[in-house]
């Protein structure tokens, strides 16, 4: 198991990671993590922990799972859009086939906001995107 593991284990966290150097080869046979840096991934900032000092090979490996882990969420992100729309249409379906008066009563103003709120920012990215001249 050893020869498989990789150089660093990065313990995922809100907004980046706790970064561990991990060493296979100690004498009771039992893997040692120890933690080297915390990651920003918002900002990219890598705050080495205590004193320690980053190898050119540390921050490469750092460096790369930032930029793997923000394509994750990239991915991930749009993946959560695509499901709203898929939402968006059991809802009208929902609402228009089994819901409740009570139950519309419940949700229809709240859904109105948010629907309202989305169309006026889509809109406004949409006449940004055709540029100053509408076109």
């Amino acid at each position: 198991m050893a020869g498989d593991l990789p150089e660093h284990y990065f313990r995922i966290r809100d907004n980046g990671a706790a970064v561990f150097r991990l060493d296979p080869g100690t004498r009771q046979r039992r893997l040692e993590m120890e933690q080297i840096a915390t990651v920003n991934i918002r900002n990219g900032e890598i705050k080495p922990q205590g004193d320690r000092a980053l190898t050119p090979e540390d921050l490469a490996s750092i460096r790369g799972w930032i930029a793997e882990r923000s394509a994750l969420l990239a991915r991930r992100e749009l993946d959560e859009i695509r499901r709203v729309v898929e939402q968006l249409n059991l809802a009208a379906q929902w609402a228009q086939t089994k819901a409740e008066p009570a139950q519309l009563e419940e949700v229809t103003d709240r859904l109105l906001l948010a629907m309202h709120d989305l169309r006026s920012v889509l809109v406004r990215k949409a006449a940004e995107r055709l540029g100053p001249d509408g076109g």
